[in-house]
């Protein structure tokens, strides 16, 4: 099918013809008409990246009355960078239609400008539900007479915490508008909201099975959690032409490896919930002009990310949800490119993946994080290569080129060669005897990949306890701690991060082991508290520990721990 041959009036055509579509997506094929042709509601089950915003924005501004300036569609979306994006495909839509006016609400931002903004005639106005609720709230904008309301990322939404929102939200619209929810799963309470406020909704289901994009190649490496760092760096280092997200799944530990890499000499910005609107609009623009190599983010600020030509997706931590995996790796390979998906997880990762694989039906790929010897074989060839093919110009000063040539006389060729990849050498700043840091397949979880056998009752009791569950492991850990703390007087410390910055006690448990290189067995109780926690670490451990959290910022905020006192 051809757009053409949905029922959409000629400036619109127009508009998408100057996007380049030719033909829609399943779900875009799915929705368009079936909207178009009649006012009903809509429950639409499709993935991020399947042509959602397209789906139901080219039937509402088919559907909007030019001649009409007040506001008629309404669509929530979960994040600032979704809404700006939605607002940027409706504005190219409707390119050749000016009298549609689109108004972009979020936070972070002049709420006057947006209220001027909807009152100079915005009929479609695209919002998070935070700031859309304010405006509301303080009679800035009237939504009772809309004609169309959309939910999109339904389930984001809820999982953010806006289900109170949502239902303020939609008590203040009226009773005829339709209503149109997209998401990518359909838990409980969506369903709920299905039947508080929508009526006999036709159901589209597209892409619910978390689809993959068969152009990225995914991949997983395995090291200890010493060495997670120093194997990240060895990636980036390998592939000099690399441009991408790395996903991490704390606010807090995002902006701690943006600051280390940057420590380490790569330009690279956190992207997370703390920055103001100000500072995601900074970073977004220097990552999309090419100044950025590297975007760290949280999996909820990546969302709305719409950049065409990222080489990798680095999952620096696995996510719980298969469909965030999705989510994360749909961000590079677009736009007919390809591109890698790759996960560096340590040993207690795999029965995660595992889980990854079966949920999606996908089978990744193991493989080594390059050597020391790799990455100079690589680095140099490639520069060699640059070398030979440099054109030599033609205003080179006579004399000045007798005296280098003098000056370099003393040397053989290949003393002179030896000399130059000496300095390139010294210019990738690499210590050549560099230690390997994968992890080997006898240490692995999952040392057969898809054999059966390894969870039949032949194993070997190591191998069976390579394989515990993630509720073994807690278990254990504990076991592990209680013993410890039983031989060792434990300390106490105080960490100023808590509960608002989005940390859960095992993602602070990591944070810890990792930034002071010591066990997660060797962390005690952790207590925590809203703006800050209190954690206890081995005795042994306790002298230089504060030090290894020093220089490290929280959106501007440094951070501190300390000894307790108590």
């Amino acid at each position: 099918m051809l757009f053409s041959e949905l029922p959409l009036n000629p400036k619109l055509l127009k508009g998408i013809e100057a996007l380049g579509f030719k033909s829609p997506t399943p779900v875009q094929e799915a929705t368009i008409g079936t909207l178009i042709e009649k006012d009903r509601d809509l429950i639409g089950l499709a993935q991020t990246g399947t042509g959602k915003t397209a789906a139901f924005g080219l039937p509402m501004i088919e559907k909007i009355n030019v001649k009409n300036s007040n506001v008629q569609g309404l669509i929530i979306a979960p994040t600032r960078e979704l809404c700006v994006q939605i607002s940027n495909d409706f504005k190219s839509f409707s390119k050749f239609i000016p009298e549609i006016q689109v108004a972009t609400i979020y936070g972070g931002a002049s709420m006057d400008k947006q209220s001027k903004e909807i009152k100079s005639g915005a009929q479609i106005v695209v919002a998070t539900p935070g700031r859309l609720l304010d405006l509301i709230q303080r009679k800035m904008l009237r939504i009772d007479q809309i004609e169309y309301c959309i939910l999109d990322e339904a389930d984001e939404m809820l999982n953010m915490g806006f289900k109170d929102d949502l239902d303020d939200i939609l008590s203040y619209t009226g009773d005829a508008k339709n209503t149109w929810l997209f998401s990518a799963t359909m838990p409980k309470e969506i369903r709920n909201i299905v039947k508080s406020y929508m009526s006999k909704p036709v159901e589209v289901k597209v892409s619910t099975g978390n689809q993959l994009n068969e152009n990225i190649e995914h991949q997983y490496a395995v090291v200890k959690s010493s060495d997670k760092f120093e194997g990240l760096k060895r990636v980036l280092d390998v592939e000099e032409e690399f441009r991408g997200v790395i996903f991490c799944r704390t606010r807090i530990k995002t902006q701690q490896l943006a600051d280390d890499l940057n420590k380490s000499g790569y330009q690279s910005e956190a992207l997370h919930g703390d920055l103001s609107q100000a500072q995601r609009d900074r970073v977004m623009k220097r990552f999309k002009n090419h100044t950025l190599q590297v975007l760290v983010a949280t999996d909820v600020a990546a969302r709305g990310i719409d950049v065409n030509d990222l080489t990798h997706v680095i999952h620096y931590a696995l996510p719980d949800d298969p469909s965030y995996y999705t989510h994360r790796s749909g961000r590079t390979a677009r736009a007919g490119k390809k591109g890698i998906s790759l996960s560096i997880l340590t040993n207690r990762d795999m029965r995660k993946l595992d889980g990854l694989e079966k949920a999606l039906k996908l089978k990744i790929d193991k493989i080594s994080i390059p050597s020391v010897e790799d990455i100079l074989n690589i680095r140099l060839c490639k520069w060699a290569n640059n070398l030979l093919n440099f054109p030599i110009r033609k205003d080179l000063n006579g004399k000045l080129l007798t005296d280098i040539q003098m000056l370099l006389g003393s040397l053989s060729y290949e003393e002179l060669v030896e000399k130059l990849v000496s300095k390139e050498i010294d210019a990738l700043n690499y210590n050549k005897k560099g230690k390997d840091l994968n992890e080997s397949e006898k240490a692995s979880k999952r040392s057969s990949r898809g054999d059966s056998d390894r969870r039949s009752k032949g194993r070997d009791r190591k191998s069976d306890k390579r394989d515990r569950s993630k509720s073994d492991f807690k278990r254990n850990d504990k076991a592990d701690k209680k013993s410890k703390k039983s031989n060792k007087k434990g300390a106490r410390f105080f960490i100023n991060v808590g509960k608002l910055d989005g940390v859960s006690k095992s993602d602070l448990v990591d944070f810890i082991s990792e930034t002071a290189r010591i066990r997660k067995s060797d962390v005690g109780d952790v207590d925590l508290q809203k703006k800050c926690s209190f954690f206890e670490v081995d005795g042994r451990h306790s002298k230089n520990l504060a030090n290894s959290f020093k220089g490290i910022y929280i959106d501007g905020r440094e951070l501190r721990v300390n000894r307790d006192s108590k």
